[in-house]
């Protein structure tokens, strides 16, 4: 016997509605990566990208347990001497919402060319309005 092995273009991929009002990020970023990956599916495969579309919405009222919203800092390293950049999460997520969630979602997913690719397939939006009706994406209930 040989081991199955699907086609990127025998799969069918979805279009999936998030609503991150309330949710926590942690816990939402990773139900999100799990649906880009695919991994719900019967035909699974870790080397391909078979995993569906996911548009989020309202990702600036995603919330942190805790004190973390004080606490969590975000580190970033321009390559110069002396040119670490650190910014607390509080602030980041009035400045921009959508990068603090899309940061989440990637530490989630492999980090080499198909993580990047699979990235691709995620649309953030800071309030509920978004440009993907046509698509008819369906609601998933976190």
């Amino acid at each position: 016997m040989k081991t199955y092995i699907p086609k990127t273009n025998e799969v069918e991929k979805k279009w999936y509605l998030v609503d991150a009002k309330g949710k926590i990020l942690g816990r939402l970023a990773s139900k999100v990566a799990q649906i880009l990956l695919g991994k719900g599916k019967p035909k699974f495969t870790p080397h391909l990208d078979q995993g569906d579309y996911v548009v989020v919405i309202n990702c600036d009222k995603v919330v942190l347990s805790g004190k973390k919203a004080d606490k969590k800092t975000y580190y970033h390293y321009t390559g110069y001497p002396g040119g670490l950049k650190k910014e607390v999460f509080s602030k980041k997520i009035k400045e921009n919402p959508k990068e603090v969630f899309t940061i989440a979602v990637k530490g989630m997913l492999p980090h080499n060319r198909l993580g990047r690719k699979i990235l691709s397939k995620l649309f953030v939006y800071q309030d509920d309005k978004h440009p993907h009706q046509a698509q008819k994406p369906e609601v998933v209930k976190l």
